[in-house]
């Protein structure tokens, strides 16, 4: 339940350029600081990267589950995609039940509603049940404009120059 209950508010990072992500994390972090307790969701994501082991040692703090399938290339993997995506939102209502976490990060979920994995509807309808004190982040590419509306704070990532394309492959602890 972290320090003290203020008024939590609801950010957006978005864009075609990397840092969405990190962004959040680095919030998670500085709430971490302060005490809070921080629910991170990850849609589209499957697998531990770089960022999940040093989380870990903030486990009592920062909880991680991940509700994506990894890239989708069949019918069948899209089915999936949406099932998990489904379970995380479900999950998400839950959490906010508990009242138990001053931070929920809906990491990638603008990438699962952009592949239509999940109705924008539902997802309209969580930002609605979010509890007052709770400081509700969305990342990922491809924001839809209702989400936008209804966020108090909206980042995009506009990328202006990337190493990627003089060749530059991902990097662990860097991109992963």
């Amino acid at each position: 339940m972290g320090a003290t209950r203020r008024k939590g508010y609801i950010q957006v990072y978005t864009g075609d350029s990397k840092g969405k992500t990190t962004a959040a994390l680095g919030l998670a972090l500085r709430a971490a600081g302060a005490g809070h307790r921080t629910f991170i969701a990850q849609f589209i994501k499957k697998g531990k990267s770089s960022e999940h082991k040093a989380l870990e040692r903030f486990k009592d703090l920062i909880e991680v589950r991940q509700y994506g399938t990894g890239f989708i290339r069949t019918e069948q993997q899209l089915i999936a995609a949406s099932r998990a995506a489904v379970r995380g939102l479900e999950a998400v209502k839950e959490i906010f039940k508990t009242g138990n976490f001053d931070v929920v990060i809906l990491d990638e979920i603008n990438v699962a509603l952009f592949k239509k994995l999940i109705p924008l509807e539902e997802v309209l309808s969580l930002i609605d049940m979010k509890p007052k004190h709770v400081e509700l982040v969305l990342t990922g590419r491809y924001a839809p404009e209702e989400i936008i509306e209804k966020a108090d704070l909206v980042t995009e990532m506009k990328e202006v120059k990337h190493y990627y394309s003089s060749g530059v492959k991902a990097r662990k602890g860097i991109e992963f």
